[in-house]
């Protein structure tokens, strides 16, 4: 095992302390048992500073820690548009999504589509995000996780792959499945404490590295932006830069679709209408609680970025060759290498924490890691319960259900979930930059999704009918840019534009057929006004400064 004894005792002390929080939490006070709103909704008890916590821990998972710092090392720090741009979501949210929610009392967000449109519609998106869950987001997290610990841990050749997958499953099954959202979200406190100061200390101890003699961060910091400037450039242009397999970065980051283009259908719908995002929210004590929880959190994604891409980039000029300064395939390590030969973007920051971080603080940095994976994997378990419990366990098969039952199932339903990832995530090979590859895939439902929800939002006269026809017409949509010849119709665009096409195009397929149906105010239609988006003076202000940091980012990296 390729790790000292102190690092094992540091990261063991904070397994411990995880679990320990956790089951103290999950325990029933006073020899009450937990009704269905403390199981899923934590008895909405969160604080704000609780729930910004919760959002940002849930959210860095192994998709950010080892596939975004993948995506850094591929395509520089253009990457960190889904973070920044994500603090300018968050406030969205927190105005305009979140009052809604909190008004009509929502355990899950399909619980959201029966209320606006319809039972059926909810039972479609509910078993779509219980697969989306299941299939993508716990089976990839789990890999990628399992992957990272055989590279830091073992040798990287995959001999203690399955044992890291099954002992993360199990660390965060082990208070999730029990405590609920509760375990998950105080634990998540912790964890994104030692997520945040581990991240900051690879990228700290990296820099130093590359700065050599000087030992200096900020000079290692220099050198990095004198060798690779074009690296620091948040908006790219066509044949600007090309990740190491040879292909051009725009495709990936098409120049001002990263503030004015897709983005926003990517950013809106994970932020907006993502259960095991949105729930920490719906788990706050009040509206003015979640509220500012969501711009706490916008707060830190602004920071995120420096140790969850800055990384990747560090990674990428250390492979370079120290006479051409050029990037040749051959002079990486051999655990960069995929088995077909192509480039694993996604070892960078694994390979970095087995190579420059000190004895004693490895076992530090594995924690935050470890602490990246296990709060989302705690999350999307309870999230599917959730969704199960509430919309399709309630909704359909036991309409009388006690919270007993409810929190049983949950549970059951939980574990099941994880067991069904458990089988699935070995099997998943390379995955290349995995950060875009579950952002392009998930973009083939996300635009349909995301219009269905905003035209139940803020248009009145959105029918049921339309809502369906909308979200099952927008999938072949989207496919249509997947699978279609090059030399059809405007199929060869960046899956930023697709995403954009496709959401636009849905929404425009539900104002037509609202409008045929007798384009009359839906009964179920939501009522807006002016009171209901009301914010305080606080967030007002915190979110001013979000948006000036935000600009001065964009301004300063151009």
């Amino acid at each position: 095992m390729n790790i000292a004894t102190i690092d094992i005792i540091v990261f063991v002390s904070y397994c411990v302390l995880i679990l320990a929080i956790g089951l103290y939490v999950s325990r029933n006070k006073n020899g009450k048992k937990k009704t269905a709103e403390d199981y899923f909704l934590a008895g909405k008890s969160l604080p704000w500073w609780a729930v910004g916590a919760s959002l940002i821990a849930a959210n860095i998972s192994a998709e950010q820690f080892i596939g975004m710092s993948g995506s850094g090392f591929a395509l520089g720090l253009a990457i960190a548009s889904y973070e920044w741009m994500a603090a300018i979501t968050l406030l969205i949210v927190a105005k305009y999504f979140l009052p809604i929610f909190i008004e009509k009392g929502l355990y899950t967000i399909p619980e959201f589509i029966e209320k606006r449109y319809s039972t059926n519609l909810k039972t479609i998106l509910a078993v779509f995000w219980i697969a989306l869950f299941v299939f993508v987001n716990l089976t990839t997290v789990l890999y990628l996780g399992g992957k990272a610990l055989d590279t830091v841990i073992g040798t990287g050749d995959g001999s203690i792959l399955i044992t890291s997958i099954v002992g993360l499953a199990l660390f965060a099954a082990a208070y999730s499945l029990w405590g609920g959202l509760a375990a998950v979200a105080w634990t998540d406190v912790v964890q994104v404490v030692v997520l945040i100061f581990g991240g900051f200390m690879m990228t700290y101890y990296a820099l130093l590295f590359v700065s050599g003699d000087a030992n200096s961060w900020l000079v290692g910091l220099k050198d990095v932006y004198n060798t690779v400037p074009e690296r620091f450039s948040m908006i790219l242009s066509k044949g600007e830069i090309f990740t190491p397999n040879g292909k051009d970065a725009w495709w990936d980051l098409p120049g001002l679709a990263v503030l004015v283009g897709g983005i926003w259908v990517a950013n809106l719908y994970y932020w907006g209408f993502n259960q095991y995002i949105i729930q920490r929210t719906l788990a706050a004590k009040s509206l003015r609680e979640g509220q500012k929880g969501l711009v706490f959190a916008a707060f830190l994604k602004l920071l995120i970025p420096i140790f969850v891409v800055l990384p990747g980039i560090i990674a990428y000029v250390m492979v370079l060759d120290p006479e051409t300064g050029n990037f040749i395939k051959e002079s990486l390590p051999s655990s960069f290498l995929a088995s077909d030969g192509s480039i694993s973007n996604d070892n960078a920051s694994p390979w970095l924490i087995k190579t420059i971080i000190p004895i004693g603080l490895k076992g530090l940095i594995l924690a935050s890691l470890a602490a990246a994976i296990v709060s989302s994997l705690a999350s999307m378990i309870n999230s599917t319960s959730t969704i199960f419990t509430m919309d399709i366990y309630k909704s359909l098969i036991n309409k009388q259900a006690t919270d007993d039952q409810m929190v049983k199932v949950g549970r059951i339903s939980g574990f099941v979930a994880l067991i069904i990832a458990l089988v699935i995530a070995p099997q998943l090979g390379s995955l290349g930059q995995v950060f875009q590859f579950i952002q392009e895939y998930t973009g083939v439902v996300s635009p349909g999704i995301l219009a269905v929800f905003l035209m139940g939002l803020f248009y009145k006269k959105a029918t049921n009918n339309a809502a369906i026809l909308g979200v099952l017409i927008s999938i072949p949509i989207a496919m249509y840019f997947k699978i279609a010849p090059d030399s059809w119709f405007i199929v060869n665009i960046p899956f930023m534009h697709q995403m954009l096409i496709t959401c636009l195009g849905t929404i425009f397929i539900i104002f037509a057929i609202s409008y045929v149906e007798g384009n009359k105010d839906n009964p179920k239609a939501i009522h807006l006004s002016k009171e209901l988006f009301k914010t305080s003076t606080t967030f007002n202000i915190s979110a001013f400064v979000v948006l000036l940091i935000t600009v001065f980012l964009y301004s300063f990296f151009q």
